[in-house]
């Protein structure tokens, strides 16, 4: 598996946390369930209900190692850590989309957080790399898969 850190807030940390013990308890016995239910159905070599809940089964136990891999790797990102006056990962960036006159806040998170329709965008994201270490003021292009796009820096803040 991979071996890079996973920067997430302590608030994603307990959701994934979370996560991963309902996947281990509740998810895990109901599948075991699942199985019993379909193996008492008879001859297993023709039992298709039976061969879907082990696909299941297998499904879960590989999200379940995911999960466990990734919260193995996890450093908490503590925003007041950050540096002031330029963007870093949990920065609120307003930006002015020059090519359609728009201001747009980004919030930079890990690729494990990103979510494009909350505007949280990776720091590994074409946007997420070129804003990062960049200042108030500062201008500059990326290059997105609908062409390049124009930026300016408004406004940098940290969460609270």
């Amino acid at each position: 598996m991979k071996s890079e850190i996973i920067y997430l807030t302590r608030a994603r940390l307990v959701e994934l946390e979370n996560e991963l013990k309902e996947l281990k308890t509740n998810e895990r016995k109901r599948m075991a369930e699942k199985i019993a239910e379909a193996r008492s159905h008879g001859d297993l070599s023709e039992n298709a209900e039976y061969d879907a809940a082990k696909e299941e089964q297998g499904h879960l136990e590989m999200k379940i190692s995911k999960l466990e891999d990734m919260l193995s790797r996890v450093k908490i990102v503590i925003p007041e850590e950050m540096p002031e006056g330029q963007v870093s990962i949990l920065s609120n960036v307003t930006v002015l989309d020059k090519s359609i006159n728009e201001q747009i806040t980004y919030c930079i998170v890990s690729p494990e957080e990103a979510d494009f329709e909350l505007d949280k965008i990776s720091v590994t994201s074409p946007v997420g790399k070129s804003l990062m270490g960049k200042k108030v003021g500062d201008k500059f292009e990326v290059e997105v898969p609908v062409g390049k796009i124009k930026y300016e820096i408004l406004e940098i803040t940290k969460p609270v």
